[in-house]
């Protein structure tokens, strides 16, 4: 009798414009380093170019306007109905530009990993690139992490670091950040589908020790990679 061969973990991905971490998962997956399979691809903007990388790979992509719901509740509702047939291990969040529900949270929460860019907790929410070069920072990066109820705040997982160059714009430290971004999510999304990443008591757990509160710089997550 031939033994039956486990399916790959089932991920969905939320996305709300390029989709360029997308497409990142997606190499990855194609290329044999993630044992995973993308089960559905949805945005709340229906021309967010994400959706045609989604659609050109051959994956269920979806987009839900949520200027159609009159509220944040009815909307999550929605993205609730899509997502739960798929039955996704993971949820992927890649520039998704929506504030979620506690609902939707609770709802997912453990099995929802969100990328940020900025090095958390410095500068949660939007702008920070501009945010970066204002405060004079010498370095920015990326973080990717566990998703809670609280905007960006999760527990951290893994950091990408570049540094801010005295020539640097908003333009192209946004580039420098999101070449990281492409490096780290995947790392981050590999070890959850392998079993070894998991949020537990409020902690990111790597091989069942718990991470630094920061998450993992860059360089010592390549040597666990």
């Amino acid at each position: 009798m031939e033994t039956e061969v486990p399916k790959p973990p089932r991920i969905v991905v939320l996305i709300s414009g390029s989709g360029s971490n997308l497409q990142a998962l997606i190499d990855q997956i194609e290329c044999g380093e993630i044992n995973a399979q993308i089960v559905g691809v949805l945005s709340n903007v229906p021309e967010a170019y994400g959706l045609e990388r989604a659609r050109k790979a051959g994956l269920n992509a979806l987009a839900i306007d949520h200027r159609a719901f009159s509220s944040r509740e009815q909307f999550d509702a929605a993205m609730i109905r899509k997502i739960d047939p798929l039955e996704p291990e993971l949820v992927v969040l890649a520039g998704f530009m929506r504030i979620l529900t506690p609902d939707f949270v609770r709802r997912y929460e453990g099995r929802m990993l969100n990328i940020h860019p900025s090095l958390l907790p410095k500068y949660p929410g939007l702008q920070t690139h501009q945010r970066a070069l204002e405060a004079g920072d010498c370095e920015h990066g990326a973080t990717v992490h566990f998703v809670t109820a609280e905007l960006d705040s999760g527990p951290y997982i893994i950091q990408g670091k570049v540094p801010v160059l005295p020539q640097d714009d908003v333009k192209t430290l946004t580039a420098r950040v999101h070449q990281q971004e492409h490096v780290i999510y995947p790392i981050a999304v590999k070890w959850f589908v392998e079993g070894r990443l998991k949020m537990q008591d409020g902690q990111a757990l790597l091989d069942e020790q718990a991470l630094p509160s920061s998450g993992l710089q860059l360089e010592s997550a390549h040597a666990l990679h």
